[in-house]
């Protein structure tokens, strides 16, 4: 063989193997597999304990209601660590028994209950006991920022505005993780970065681990929506080192891995590993998403019949509406079931993203005027979360509205690592 005829077949070999490798790779699994394989939780064996401990002492003292508030928040504790629906019930039940023994007066309870009632996406009535406690006014600046959250959820803008200008404290935690909410819900994620950065200096000066995750996870969800990749993943991989069971950090990366890198099996293997010791409904929603990305029809197939198993359980009530919504608007057979649930929704928490539900049904339903009509009465401007704005875009175009098509294609191309690239390719196809 010539020698330039070799130099050439190296030459090609070498931009062969080049082109084989990811670029965009930026997880290695030696960072987290530890994590992965680990299934020991010593945090939830004390809580665990911490619960039997309260539950045995209400056994021997019934009367006494402290108990009722104490063994409620052993179980909202197991509740973050297991994702265990009946643990949040129990935890509601004793709280509502604390607030009976209580006669409902007692601030720092009806907060807990109120706090326990928006994870279960209860939010007029946490909005109810908040105003109580707020009457009660212990505590009022904690109860006036649990009114800025509600409100935030009840989509009351300006009410939850007020509440926060009212627990303005420059330098305050509590007081900057709302501002920087504020600010993502207005539009302005250079802002929510800049507060959250805020945040963290302040969570790492006080060092309390707990606070530390919280806010690490956070901020990882916000440089994934600005396309900071590298600097989600390492906040991700932050909260694991203080929490190793941490099953949405683990998530972070699972999408990460499948949104950013596209390796389907990887992400694949780290969901499977969270299933261990964490079962949460929408897990299986983000299997069958990525089983359809690898073309797997009959695994995806066997998520969502997971998923539709896990939420007949009529203790998750409405925390699933809006995953339900979208299941049932996109299957020809049930846009009645998802008009019903939309409106559900509208009237339980009427937010601009509640209005997106039942525009998308009626859009799937072949009514793409009516669609349109609830998108510019009450979407539009109102929010720039890119599911959203991707539904837009499809009604814009099935009513020939090609101009703004075209503007908000633009604006979801940039927002390909949210949407995903199942999402991603129906929208280079608009």
């Amino acid at each position: 063989m010539k020698p330039f005829k070799l130099i050439a077949i190296l030459l090609l070999l070498i931009i062969t193997v080049s082109c084989g490798k990811n670029e965009k790779q930026i997880t290695q699994k030696k960072d987290y597999n530890a994590y992965l394989e680990n299934t020991e939780n010593e945090r939830l064996d004390l809580v665990k304990s911490d619960y039997a401990f309260w539950k045995k002492k209400l056994e021997k003292e019934p009367n006494q209601f402290p108990y009722f508030a104490k063994a409620a928040a052993s179980q909202s504790q197991i509740f973050q660590h297991t994702g265990q629906i009946e643990t949040l019930i129990d935890a509601e039940n004793y709280l509502v028994e604390a607030n009976k023994r209580t006669h409902y007066n007692h601030a720092g309870y009806l907060r807990s209950l109120a706090r326990n009632y928006i994870s279960q996406h209860r939010f007029k009535d946490a909005l109810a006991l908040l105003e109580k406690a707020e009457t009660n006014g212990e505590n009022l600046k904690g109860t006036q920022k649990m009114l800025f959250d509600v409100h935030m959820e009840l989509g009351n803008f300006e009410i939850a505005k007020t509440y926060l200008e009212k627990t303005r404290k420059e330098g305050d935690f509590d007081y900057v993780i709302r501002l920087s909410k504020w600010s993502d819900n207005r539009g302005n994620l250079e802002a929510a970065i800049k507060y959250m950065e805020q945040a963290k200096a302040i969570a790492e000066s006080s060092n309390i681990p707990s606070t530390k995750q919280w806010v690490y996870t956070n901020l990882a969800d916000y440089y994934g929506h600005a396309g900071r990749i590298n600097d989600s993943y390492q906040h991700y991989l932050k909260a694991l080192e203080l929490e190793p069971t941490d099953a949405y950090a683990k998530k972070g990366i699972a999408w990460i891995v499948y949104s950013y890198e596209n390796n389907a099996n990887e992400a694949m293997r780290i969901l499977n590993a969270i299933s261990k010791t964490y079962n949460a409904p929408d897990y299986h929603l983000l299997k069958a998403e990525i089983a359809d990305f690898m073309g797997n029809q009959n695994l995806k197939e066997e998520e969502l019949d997971r998923y539709f198993d896990a939420v007949k359980n009529p203790l998750y009530g409405d925390m699933y509406n809006k995953h339900n919504t979208l299941l049932y608007a996109e299957n020809a057979t049930q846009t009645t079931e998802a008009l019903k649930i939309a409106i559900e929704e509208i009237q339980n928490r009427p937010t601009p993203q509640s209005y997106d539900l039942l525009a998308w049904t009626h859009y799937n339903h072949g009514d793409t005027k009516e669609a349109l009509k609830v998108m510019e009465e009450h979407v539009v401007g109102k929010t720039s979360e890119p599911d959203v704005l991707f539904h837009l875009a499809k009604i814009y175009k099935a009513n020939n509205n090609l101009e703004n098509v075209k503007k908000l294609k633009k604006e979801l191309l940039e927002s390909s690592f949210e949407l995903g690239p199942l999402t991603t390719k129906e929208v280079k196809a608009l």
